[in-house]
Formats: structure tokens, C-alpha cells, sequence
């Protein structure tokens, strides 16, 4: 999106704080559920720490992963703004719904990934754009006043070749996983 269409970062977090998610939220709560079932324990063997990089006011992704018995620090540019993940590595990072609000994707892609140990795991959710042109300008996504940049599996392909990263898989809607 143009530059022109950003909203400020008051106007932003006023958006954000209209979000209710929270473990009341039982659909949001079954997403994150159903994310760790699907993407995260096949993983388990392989994951002790996690950064929920943009997890929100609520901490329902890092409570449900801590009661899987893995360790989960909380970085969001409003609601948890300390650094905490500076200096250190995790078995996974997980970004949901985050990437799409990014005025610069790919160096917080490439940030993200200093931060995961050898062959360890980055995680992004954000909703595939649709194919077309036509499908995009009717695409509810892009309504989002917060929403600025817009991703597919092809955008995905290209960063993790450019990046050096594998995919280990994806639903072709919303989640995708690299590995280091």
C-alpha cells in the first residue's frame, strides 16, 4: 500500500485496542488451539522456546503454549515493547497476524531470523491474497485500515529462496512455517 494510506500509530493502537482477544474469545482461542495442533506439535521434540513476535494484549497464543511445556516470551510494539528476544535464540518464532501491518517485512523477516537457532522454526500467519485482481478489490482483508502489505505462497517461495530458508509447511490460507 502507498505510503500515503498509513495510519499513525495512535490511530493504529486505537484500532488494535477495539480487539478483543482474549481467552473469552473462544474462536480465537480454537485458532490458536487448532495452529499449535496442526503446525507446532508435530514440531514438540524439536521446541523448548518460543517468541510470540506482535502477540497482542491478551497472551492467549503464549499461555497455550507454555501449557504445552514450551517457554514463551511476548514481544508487541504496544502492549509488551521491551525487546526481550534481544541476545537470545528459540526453537520457534511465531508472528500471527503481524505481517501484514509491517512497513518492512522483509528486515523484520530477516531480524526474526537471526533470532532462531540452527534449524529451528519461524512462523507467520497472515492471510493469502487471492490470485487475481478482481478477487483482491473485493477481498475483505484489504479493508482493514492497519493492513498495508499483502502476501501468497509465491511471495513466501521467493523470501525463503532469497533467504535461505526451507518451508516445512503451509495450509495455502493463512500459516506457513520456515525452517532454519
Amino acid at each position: 500500500m502507498d505510503e500515503f494510506f498509513y495510519v499513525d500509530e495512535v490511530r493504529e493502537k486505537k484500532h488494535y485496542d477495539k480487539h478483543h482477544n482474549s481467552f473469552e474469545s473462544l474462536g480465537y482461542v480454537k485458532m490458536f488451539e487448532d495452529l499449535i495442533e496442526e503446525f507446532v506439535a508435530p514440531l514438540k521434540e524439536n521446541i523448548k522456546s518460543a517468541l510470540d513476535f506482535g502477540c497482542g494484549e491478551g497472551e492467549v497464543l503464549p499461555i497455550l503454549l507454555e501449557r504445552n511445556n514450551i517457554v514463551c516470551d511476548r514481544y508487541d510494539l504496544f502492549y509488551f515493547p521491551q525487546k526481550v528476544y534481544l541476545g537470545k535464540e528459540y526453537d520457534i518464532i511465531l508472528s500471527t497476524e503481524v505481517f501484514e501491518h509491517l512497513k518492512n517485512p522483509l528486515e523484520i523477516f530477516k531480524e526474526l531470523l537471526s533470532y532462531v537457532k540452527k534449524d529451528g522454526y519461524l512462523l507467520l500467519m497472515s492471510t493469502f491474497h487471492p490470485s487475481n485482481d478482481e478477487k483482491f478489490l473485493k477481498w475483505w482483508y484489504i479493508r482493514d485500515i492497519t493492513h498495508i502489505g499483502f502476501f501468497n505462497l509465491k511471495t513466501f517461495e521467493y523470501i525463503a529462496d532469497a533467504l535461505d530458508v526451507k518451508i516445512v509447511k503451509h495450509n495455502l490460507k493463512n500459516i506457513i512455517i520456515f525452517q532454519k
